[in-house]
């Protein structure tokens, strides 16, 4: 009998995998189709409002104010131009960058002083528990490896290598920047909140405090930035779907795991991929600042 329920228990985590493969599988679909009808609707309303004349009266307007505030005009223009990456590129990486960082501190904010998110959290910890079946704890534990200081290490020295090697070398700085800045960022955070972790499951531990997550963090900006490395020279935008999309999910396992395993709460790795998010970000401004850089140098 014993045997019959350790077989049934082994069957239902595999099952529950499978289902979740298959939800990624489905939701690709899902957000590639969203993605095209967007762009397209897009493409059409741009039309649309060209034929209609109104980009031509939106620059009638703008050369008057340049005439009228020449430096004031001249500093927008340099900000919001799309010809360089300095102007508008740069300046919705900085903002990204600056909203990311204040819901970084307004998460802080609700971890340190409101009751509801420990309520969430316990509430998302003990609804996974009938979840953890022998099966899906050691494949999450598998998973969970992949976002470790260890094997982002190692991740990091792989695709330094291979940037020396393709002659790619002025992204190693900001991919090391990425990482430098993300853990370094996570482990102040630890130890100066010092947030008490979940109930640690039977053969799982860990001895750092909870908030936020190095592995969420770690995996959002070094995954992240390589996914950005694979992209930038693509031309294909199914391929560069596809590299992203895979990354993004690689990084949720990565980071579901850790709830699932019970060694982080929910909010830890909402944290985690907030942070990470923010040296992604830096990451990908830099290289490209950096790449333009090398490029009107080589001129």
């Amino acid at each position: 009998m014993h045997v019959l329920n350790e077989l049934a228990a082994r069957l239902s985590g595999a099952a529950s995998l499978l289902l979740l493969l298959g939800l990624f599988i489905l939701l690709r679909f899902i957000v590639l189709y969203v993605g095209r009808l967007l762009w397209e609707t897009t493409r059409r309303v741009y039309n649309r409002l060209s034929k209609g004349g109104i980009w031509e009266r939106t620059e009638g307007f703008l050369d008057e104010l340049r005439q009228r505030y020449p430096r004031f005009m001249g500093f927008l223009d340099a900000r919001f131009t799309p010809r360089r990456f300095s102007g508008l590129p740069l300046t919705l990486l900085f903002l990204a960058a600056a909203y990311i960082a204040g819901l970084s501190l307004e998460l802080l904010d609700e971890v340190l002083e409101a009751n509801e998110i420990v309520v969430m959290d316990q509430a998302v910890n003990q609804a996974l528990a009938a979840w953890r079946s022998p099966t899906a704890v050691l494949v999450f534990t598998w998973i969970t490896n992949l976002g470790s200081t260890e094997t982002l290490t190692a991740v990091s020295i792989v695709s330094t290598g291979f940037l020396f090697a393709h002659r790619r070398v002025v992204y190693v700085l900001p991919l090391w920047l990425c990482i430098a800045g993300s853990q370094l960022t996570t482990w102040a955070g630890k130890y100066a909140i010092a947030k008490p972790r979940p109930e640690f499951l039977v053969g799982v531990e860990a001895f750092s405090p909870s908030f936020p997550s190095a592995h969420a963090t770690g995996a959002a900006a070094v995954y992240g930035f390589i996914a950005y490395i694979l992209i930038r020279d693509l031309t294909n935008s199914t391929r560069r779907f596809e590299i992203g999309y895979w990354t993004a999910v690689l990084v949720l396992l990565v980071t579901f795991s850790r709830v699932f395993l019970s060694v982080h709460f929910l909010s830890d790795v909402t944290a985690g991929l907030i942070v990470g998010g923010f040296w992604l970000l830096v990451g990908v401004a830099t290289a490209e600042l950096l790449a333009r850089r090398e490029h009107g140098s080589s001129k």
